[in-house]
């Protein structure tokens, strides 16, 4: 059956709460391993850090106090351009990968000189094997012309790309329903019977029974995880993300403050907010967010502003994800983090491989993911 469940009883191999990103990758990656699986979903209702996130598959920097989490986003990174070709075969979606690199702009000679001691001791702590370069001004406007004339510098990652996130939503529910996944969106799951061996999920007025359950709730994970013996530590954090209108094409690398779209308009955000489960906006942190992009780009000074949201990301204590089997409820997988985008091929490759079978490699090194870490 897919689509939308018919009020009653579903029965699968296994549920994943949660229908964003990393819920859709999980589930993916199981119906690739030949299982019938369920994904249960709020709907509308739910935050959505799917939907309001920059887009960026992005490597440089990431782990740079865990080497295990550099070394897993690395790996996803890899697997990116088959997970992305494998969308548009099933479903005709092009999500517009580009993976030529990616740059982090530095506004100070101080701020680059921070950047390139974090990244050589990434380098170090990976035996010498994490490409990164670092640029002056004037490398910097050869590869980007527009950029601004007060601008430091940059450090460059050919690992890093971006995606459009909202056609990978929608590729990714529709491979989901293509291959007859079970898509129930009756609103948040209110309860979990967990017995050995056997899950029960109860969301609205359905009812969904599986061998496995994973948690792919992002924030709802806090709730759900104690109920079959885990622990989900995590909290919101909001980013505001401005939007203007469409222009030239300037800019081929993505960086961690701006990108320009596919379609040509520009994307502006990275502003980081403890305000709880507020998803608004404010008009300080969004000129503080114009002010930065216009110094890297001047070209955008006059460049009209269309629309601008918050995000909520989805953090743990260290920023890290918490991959986990319950000991109490064997069967029972949490599956969190704030790097939906960045992690997707992972998530469809070696963590639904462990999910399908219940051993890891050892090469990912879960064990360092495990919330016992707090």
């Amino acid at each position: 059956m897919s689509a939308a469940a018919k009020p009653g009883s579903v029965k699968a191999e296994v549920t994943v709460i949660g229908g964003g990103l990393v819920g859709l990758a999980v589930a993916r990656g199981l119906q690739d391993q030949g299982l019938n699986v369920a994904v249960v979903d709020e709907g509308d209702i739910a935050l959505r850090a799917s939907r309001g996130n920059f887009g960026l598959v992005w490597v440089q920097g990431k782990g740079d106090t865990c080497p295990e989490y550099a070394r897993l986003s690395r790996l996803s990174a890899t697997l990116w351009q088959d997970f992305a070709n494998g969308l548009a075969e099933h479903t005709g979606i092009d999500v517009q990968l580009s993976q030529i690199g990616g740059l982090y702009i530095c506004l100070t000679e101080q701020e680059l000189e921070q950047r390139r001691i974090m990244l050589e001791a990434m380098r170090d702590a990976q035996q010498g094997d994490y490409p990164f370069e670092v640029l002056d001004h004037d490398a910097l406007k050869a590869k980007v012309p527009e950029i601004g004339p007060t601008v430091a510098g940059a450090t460059h990652s050919p690992m890093d790309g971006h995606v459009n996130p909202l056609l990978l939503m929608r590729a990714m529910v529709q491979r989901f329903t293509d291959r007859n996944g079970q898509l129930i969106t009756t609103g948040p799951v209110t309860k979990i019977e967990s017995n050995p061996g056997r899950f029960v999920v109860h969301s609205g007025d359905q009812v969904i029974e599986s061998s496995r359950v994973v948690l792919a709730a992002g924030l709802g994970n806090r709730e759900l995880a104690p109920q079959v013996g885990l622990s989900a530590p995590v909290s919101p954090n909001r980013g505001q993300v401005l939007i203007a209108e469409r222009v030239k094409h300037f800019l081929d690398y993505p960086t961690g403050h701006v990108r320009q779209t596919g379609e040509g308009t520009i994307q502006c955000g990275d502003s980081k907010e403890d305000v709880g489960l507020d998803t608004g906006t404010t008009t300080d942190v969004m000129a503080t967010i114009a002010h930065r992009a216009i110094t890297m780009f001047p070209l955008l000074a006059k460049v009209r502003l269309i629309r601008s949201w918050g995000a909520l990301r989805v953090m743990t204590p260290d920023g890290y994800p918490i991959y986990q089997q319950s000991e109490q409820y064997p069967g029972a997988f949490l599956v969190t983090c704030h790097s939906g985008v960045t992690l997707a091929a992972a998530h469809a490759g070696p963590i639904a491989e462990w999910i399908a079978s219940g051993v890891a490699d050892p090469s990912l090194s879960l064990e360092t993911f495990h919330a016992d870490r707090f």
